[in-house]
């Protein structure tokens, strides 16, 4: 775990919906969601309940953080682009469901110490490791700081991955697929969902300390192990060539 001491940290809870108001808001969304997008979710058994998490997505659409948000069955706080932090009533919608701003590109030493602070205090922090919408469909090369949290934090990582929100509307201009990408199948109708088995990333392989590269790597693949071939884009050799698991599975009941 991190060594953020949770005690001298703010309440990252306070002032955000969680409880029984999130749960009827959860509701609500869900339900509409099943009838616009044709929402369905699958393995949400797999999610920890309760203690640190760190959730990681692949990212296709504008409305994935939306999706993530609502599938979460327990409150959730995403890192958003800062951008998003200019349009007022959304910066308020951010701030209640717990999403806090990052400098997408830089090490953004307060996003990185906000995450920190609310995984030592047993909430569960989500992040698009590829740092935007990916213009090919397919899984992009992912920054560096998935593996750094993972590894600073000693939380386990659960892998949410996203298909057929691509072919949702209004994804805006950088939403629109390159020419020479091929849209991906995603084998089903409507947005599907589904949530991997728990993992934790190990501080060392054969002895040898493991770097953030490395232990991004490690996440890319299990979130491309869960994806259909068309969607694993650069992460699909790394997949094929592993020839042994090295997240370690972590069991919530051995805690």
């Amino acid at each position: 775990m991190s060594s953020a001491n949770s005690t001298s940290q703010p309440d990252y809870e306070r002032h955000t919906l969680r409880g029984k108001p999130r749960k009827v808001v959860r509701a609500l969304v869900l339900a509409l969601l099943k009838v616009v997008a044709r929402l369905r979710i699958e393995r949400v058994d797999r999610v920890p309940m309760e203690g640190p998490v760190l959730v990681v997505s692949n990212h296709l659409h504008n409305i994935d953080p939306v999706l993530t948000i609502a599938a979460f069955p327990r409150s959730v706080h995403y890192m958003a682009k800062k951008e998003a932090y200019n349009v007022p009533v959304l910066k308020q919608l951010m701030k209640l469901v717990g999403a806090f701003p990052v400098d997408r590109g830089k090490g953004d030493r307060t996003a990185i110490r906000r995450a920190e602070g609310a995984l030592a205090q047993g909430i569960a922090v989500g992040m698009f490791p590829e740092g935007t919408r990916s213009v090919t469909r397919s899984l992009q090369q992912a920054h560096s700081g998935a593996g750094m949290m993972a590894l600073k934090s000693g939380a386990p990582v659960i892998p949410l991955v996203i298909t057929g929100s691509e072919r949702f509307p209004f994804n805006g201009k950088k939403g629109k697929i390159q020419p020479s990408a091929k849209t991906p199948e995603p084998g089903h109708k409507g947005i599907r969902l589904l949530f991997g088995e728990p993992f934790v990333i190990p501080r060392a392989i054969a002895d040898r300390k493991i770097t953030t590269d490395e232990a991004t790597e490690i996440i890319m693949v299990e979130i491309a192990r869960l994806l259909p071939p068309d969607y694993r884009g650069v992460y699909a050799e790394a997949l094929e060539k592993e020839t042994v698991r090295r997240a370690v599975r972590w069991d919530q009941k051995s805690v």
